[in-house]
């Protein structure tokens, strides 16, 4: 791929780092279960509404791997992954969102092109995480044959500039890249179903995801956060995050009639089918709402849905935030001070850090930085 022929750039402005033509360098995987490679890539087709941005670091999600192995589906491989990009503005079009300039610090989470159309009944309610139309950051296809998206594992990404955001200077570059897509997950539900100083709340999996529910959780003023894990190795740390009490399933006995009709919002970070389900359930009070964000990629457990009816108990789904409320997320996080708990490592282990993330060794996200920082350089790329 790095052989094809290059086209130069035109009609826009961009900095020193700007690249002649649209082939990229990053970290490809062929196939499921292959080894990621350095190589180049071609980027889609540049429109002015664009930004290209030279990438500081990226985080490792769990995504990243379900879609490396194709468990949600086949995946358009060859693929570069990566949603939690932050880095450098380098070249921003003629017609991009209004506030991004060359040299800005900004990101890009899961989505990376909404339609924005009148016509789009989500994007006109500023729900376009919910958009028909929208693309992922990797390993989608844009509208109109514009080419394939590719994500952060690389040296530069190009994507749409709605779905840019500027970055608060407060957030270093480690917490804000997985705020923008672990953050986003369980800020939008605590959101959405009113996560207060009335909400007493439970976040199962203390995990990338898992910790920052409590952190977020804790920080919007929740009186109560009790963070559920299957094992008591991670109690200290939840307590540190912020947590209240902390709850080791497969130690503790009876510690789902002990935390029974005690809790009003659940946030289900986890993707085991095997997870204890209908207990979990039982947690809730009255008319309790239980939000699953973690994806499995087999069916969850069955549902007891007697006890569901007469508890009046609601499940959602939830799938990362709207670009409002990441901004939203974003502000919170720099006035509260809010820092996520990192593992930071070169790009050129990227191999060796999906392999941590599958084996559950990351505390508790891993974010990978490339030697440049994300500056722009003379030299070009």
């Amino acid at each position: 791929m790095g052989s094809q022929e290059e086209k130069p750039i035109t009609g826009s402005k961009g900095g020193d780092d700007v690249v002649n033509g649209d082939v990229f360098q990053g970290w490809m995987a062929d196939g499921a279960g292959k080894p990621l490679r350095y190589t180049g890539f071609r980027v889609k087709e540049w429109e002015e509404t664009d930004v290209d941005i030279a990438v500081e670091c990226c985080g490792v999600c769990a995504s990243d791997l379900h879609v490396l192995r194709s468990g949600w589906g086949e995946t358009i491989y060859p693929c570069c992954v990566g949603h939690e990009i932050i880095g450098t503005a380098v070249r921003v079009g003629s017609h991009a969102r209004p506030g991004i300039q060359i040299g800005d610090r900004v990101g890009i989470g899961p989505q990376g092109y909404t339609c924005r159309q009148a016509d789009c009944e989500w994007c006109s309610s500023r729900q376009e995480n919910y958009c028909p139309r929208r693309v992922g950051t990797y390993g989608d296809r844009y509208p109109n044959e514009k080419g394939i998206s590719y994500g952060g594992f690389a040296d530069h990404c190009r994507h749409n500039s709605y779905s840019v955001f500027s970055i608060p200077e407060a957030l270093d570059s480690a917490s804000a890249a997985v705020m923008l897509c672990a953050g986003s997950t369980v800020y939008e539900p605590l959101k959405e179903w009113g996560a207060g100083p009335e909400t007493k709340v439970g976040v199962i999996g203390v995990g990338g995801l898992g910790h920052l529910g409590v952190l977020f959780a804790k920080a919007m003023g929740c009186p109560r956060v009790v963070a559920f894990s299957r094992k008591s190795d991670k109690t200290a740390d939840a307590m540190k995050l912020g947590a209240d009490e902390y709850v080791a399933t497969s130690e503790q006995e009876d510690w789902s009639e002990k935390y029974a009709s005690s809790l009003d919002l659940i946030i289900c970070t986890v993707s085991d089918p095997r997870m204890p389900f209908k207990e979990y359930l039982g947690l809730l009070r009255p008319k309790g709402r239980f939000c699953q964000v973690g994806i499995p990629e087999e069916p969850l457990p069955a549902l007891d849905a007697m006890s569901l009816v007469l508890n009046g108990t609601s499940i959602s789904f939830s799938d990362s935030a709207s670009p409002g409320n990441i901004r939203e997320m974003l502000e919170l996080a720099a006035s509260k001070g809010i820092k996520a708990w990192t593992q930071v490592k070169p790009m050129k282990e990227v191999n060796e850090a999906l392999k941590e993330m599958e084996e559950g060794k990351a505390r508790f996200r891993i974010v990978l930085e490339n030697e440049s920082g994300g500056k722009p350089s003379s030299e070009g790329r």
